[in-house]
């Protein structure tokens, strides 16, 4: 890893904000752009570097560039037109997208890129905001393994698991199966805690106990207690989760997967934003099982 390798990030929201930190404090000449410029602002008074005013501009002369947005939608925004990433990329520089998206646009950037003879990895990430603060971030890549293995070890200034999973498409497809098993997890953690508040258990004596087994998890262990709590405001809203299931769901029509309890958690999800949850974390499917 070279102090001297110039990389720009476009998108500063909850994660890309802190990973692009990391980038500076490892010593990486960095330009960011964020679509509200204010949030960019706020990055170079915080963190050693510079903004831009587009992605193009962004884009100009880095080795490595990173991306970290809302959906499909929004990556093409940013990736095409006079104004986008790719219009200021030079050949031989690799574009990582952790933006999630659908496996289909990242072949598709995928493409574009070879056509404009520079690289393109699929990295979407788990973890949450406190991963993408702390650095521990789990990254799922997809692309060329041996563009992979030139960008890695870019990518663990802020990640403790960056793993190349496939060509390109595959990160995706991977975080897919990540959110799947996430929303399985918390329903059960929800109605979990939920059966043992009605009746009438010590919740916290009861974490701690079948954490230490076969029960344990992630989310048992990051969201039991704040469940418990109701407290449901850590980072990962559930207007992004119901996105993502979203993905998912639609990969499985192309690849004749079968998702029920997916589908029905999605359902549950649904729920949450009708009583304008749309914010709460994700852990918020306790919400639909409470005491009245």
């Amino acid at each position: 890893m070279s102090a001297k390798k110039k990389t720009a990030f476009i998108g500063l929201g909850v994660m890309g904000f802190p990973m692009a930190g990391h980038l500076s404090n490892n010593g990486f000449d960095v330009t960011v752009y964020n679509r509200t410029s204010i949030k960019a602002e706020q990055w170079t008074d915080k963190y050693t570097g510079k903004k831009a005013n587009s992605p193009s501009e962004a884009a100009e002369d880095v080795d490595y560039m990173f991306c970290c947005v809302g959906n499909d939608n929004d990556l093409r925004e940013v990736a095409y037109g006079p104004n986008g990433f790719f219009a200021g990329i030079k050949p031989g520089s690799v574009i990582v997208d952790h933006t999630t998206t659908s496996a289909e646009v990242a072949r598709e950037l995928y493409a574009e890129a070879k056509s404009q003879n520079c690289h393109f990895l699929d990295a979407p990430v788990s973890g949450g905001q406190a991963g993408a603060e702390q650095g521990t971030l789990t990254i799922m890549v997809g692309g060329d393994q041996v563009v992979f293995d030139r960008t890695n070890s870019v990518m663990e200034t802020y990640g403790q698991a960056v793993t190349w999973m496939g060509d390109s498409g595959a990160g995706q497809l991977s975080k897919m199966v990540n959110q799947i098993c996430i929303a399985g997890l918390v329903q059960a953690l929800a109605e979990g805690l939920n059966f043992s508040q009605r009746a009438g258990l010590d919740g916290e004596k009861l974490l701690n106990v079948i954490s230490k087994g076969a029960a344990q998890s992630w989310q048992m262990e990051n969201r039991g207690l704040t469940m418990l709590r109701n407290e449901f405001n850590f980072g990962f809203a559930v207007d992004w989760m119901r996105k993502d299931l979203g993905i998912c769901m639609d990969e499985a029509k192309r690849n004749g997967a079968e998702l029920p309890i997916t589908k029905v958690i999605d359902e549950f999800y649904a729920k949450v934003q009708e009583k304008g949850g749309n914010r709460l974390d994700t852990s918020s499917l306790m919400t639909l099982l409470a005491q009245n």
